[in-house]
């Protein structure tokens, strides 16, 4: 049962960060898609037998973010954080547990949902990391 007594702060400290970039906590996403990429070399591909030569030479992640709703101040946070060229992503990946790995960043999307008296909200962020 909750402890009505527990402020904001308190829980707030308590709870588990997300994702970070470059050392820097990121606000939680509405969505985050994890994916995993097999890399096969060169000469890969299907033989006159029709046999399926993988190879694969490494693997990758790729994760799908988005954030629905999210105010601009939110967003302008975000997206400075993941404009360079590659950035360093602290998150919890399903195969081995929390990691740090370098991403570089795909296509970005924001349309606008509001932006009137003060009200500045965007229907949504997307953007893929692939891992580098």
């Amino acid at each position: 049962m909750y402890n009505q007594a527990v402020s904001f702060l308190e829980v707030k400290h308590m709870s588990t960060v997300f994702w970070k970039v470059n050392g820097n906590t990121m606000p939680c996403p509405s969505t985050w898609s994890w994916g995993l990429m097999d890399i096969s070399a060169g000469e890969s591909g299907r033989t006159d037998d029709t046999i399926m030569h993988k190879n694969r030479v490494g693997q990758k992640r790729k994760i799908q973010v988005g954030y629905n709703g999210i105010n601009d101040s939110d967003a302008q946070t975000v997206l400075q954080a993941i404009n360079p060229e590659y950035i360093d992503v602290t998150y919890y990946d399903l195969l081995e547990g929390t990691q740090t790995r370098t991403f570089y960043v795909g296509d970005r999307t924001s349309p606008f949902k509001w932006w009137y008296d003060g009200k500045h909200i965007l229907e949504s962020l997307t953007f893929d990391l692939i891992e580098r």
